[in-house]
């Protein structure tokens, strides 16, 4: 092969974003990879610092989680699996304080929902993913989303109110950098908020640093009494039982969100992922993930729309980007130093910017619905979504205490017992089955 054709497939590769990694070297590679994970970390860090679970057991298996992905989808798809917010409802049923005794059985319940991901990809790769999407539709998923954001809104104004001005600027960068930011300022508003109030913070002497100056450098990022296997260990079958009815729903709504994130991606890249991988592999590797995460105290991985937007900046494509930023989230998970300065950040900073952030959850319900163009002059229609919306959001989220949950006396093994059924276990349930008795009449 000549220089001048060697030349031009280097060329080539460049524009398509396919072999990049081959084409840039080392160098650029890594500050891509570097760039990735700053794109994910900010919104990856807040679910631990929301729930009580562990940041370096977070970004351990955000990252083992990406890999684990990227396997499963023959290397092909750059997505980055970073923590859901979707599920947050589902651990402050079960852990509303973030008590360490409660996590591991929240845990159970997201492990739970990822089988349901595992389930879902083969009957897609039997039947075909539209016989099986058409029991979860827009008019159902839609409505969903936007109970998860509302009712998640009263955590958050409670965080604000321990100090509204750190919260306020935290607020006013996210806000700023979104809508007048260029290049990566856009892309991490989360992070950029975070810094920018966390430094008012430490300016206004409501950070301690005793925690960190008295972490090691070095440990291990996974702890046997965070896990799910401490809860059946623990052998509360009752809560166990909770747990999964809780949780397992809400997977409905995260589903429906990866295939609005993998057809990002492939219309990003250019390439139908969809069809190739295919859908029950992207589904697969999430699940999985998913499973892995909850079973050792970590929070639920979804793909990231945040990661999305740095290929479209970058026009770099190549998975292999994607990868390394995994493998620098799996190297700072064994720094307890690291977690130290995250566990620092003040309440009224996490409000701040869990303000946005669940308030953006409540309008991609809105969007779904919106861009389905759900037909609401059908009265099926209204009274679905009506169901789903009350019940999710009237029947209260602290089910552990069993404010306004509803509650269901068994018996297990002889030993009597009580299930709790939060609202959006019931308002999903409640959506489905209606979604698939109503007649759809014009």
């Amino acid at each position: 092969m000549s220089k001048k054709s060697v030349s031009t497939e280097k060329k080539s590769a460049v524009n398509d974003g396919i072999y990049d990694a081959m084409t840039l070297g080392a160098p650029k590679v890594a500050v891509l990879g570097l760039q990735h994970m700053f794109a994910m970390f900010g919104a990856t860090i807040l679910v631990p610092m929301l729930t009580g679970l562990d940041v370096s057991t977070t970004l351990l298996f955000a990252g083992l989680g990406t890999l684990l992905f990227h396997l499963l989808t023959k290397w092909k798809v750059p997505a980055f699996l970073g923590s859901s917010f979707a599920f947050l409802p589902g651990y402050f049923a079960i852990a509303p304080k973030g008590e360490a005794e409660l996590l591991p059985y929240a845990c159970v319940g997201v492990a739970c929902a990822g089988i349901l991901y595992l389930i879902l990809s083969a009957l897609i790769k039997a039947f075909g993913s539209g016989k099986v999407m058409k029991f979860f539709p827009p008019i159902v998923t839609g409505p969903l989303i936007i109970a998860i954001g509302l009712t998640l809104s009263q955590t958050a104004l409670d965080s604000c109110a321990d100090n509204w001005i750190i919260s306020f600027v935290a607020i006013l960068l996210i806000l700023v950098c979104n809508i007048w930011g260029k290049g990566m300022v856009k892309i991490v508003p989360i992070i950029i908020g975070v810094i920018g109030s966390y430094l008012v913070a430490v300016a206004l002497g409501e950070v301690d640093f005793t925690g960190v100056m008295d972490a090691a450098w070095i440990g291990l990022p996974v702890h046997f009494e965070k896990t799910a296997f401490w809860a059946f260990k623990d052998g509360n079958t009752g809560l166990l039982i909770t747990s999964i009815i809780t949780i397992v729903p809400i997977a409905l709504a995260t589903i429906v969100e990866h295939m609005g994130d993998i057809s990002a991606i492939s219309s990003t890249v250019g390439k139908n992922f969809v069809e190739d991988p295919g859908l029950h592999r992207t589904l697969l590797g999430d699940g999985l993930a998913t499973i892995m995460a909850a079973l050792f105290g970590a929070p639920a991985n979804t793909t990231y729309g945040e990661n999305t937007g740095v290929l479209s900046l970058t026009k770099v494509y190549d998975p292999l980007v994607i990868r390394l930023a995994a493998g620098f989230a799996i190297l700072f998970s064994f720094c307890p130093k690291f977690a130290a300065v995250i566990g620092s950040m003040p309440n009224a900073t996490v409000g701040g910017v869990s303000l946005v952030l669940y308030g953006m959850i409540s309008a991609v319900g809105v969007r779904n619905i919106v861009e389905a163009k759900c037909d609401f002059t059908k009265s099926r229609n209204v009274i679905i979504a009506a169901l789903i919306l009350v019940l999710s959001i009237g029947i209260k989220f602290n089910a552990f205490y069993g404010d306004g949950a509803i509650k269901i006396p068994v018996t297990i093994a002889g030993e009597p017992t009580t299930i709790l059924i939060t609202g959006l276990a019931a308002g999903a349930l409640v959506g489905i089955i209606l979604n698939a008795i109503l007649p759809d009449r014009e």
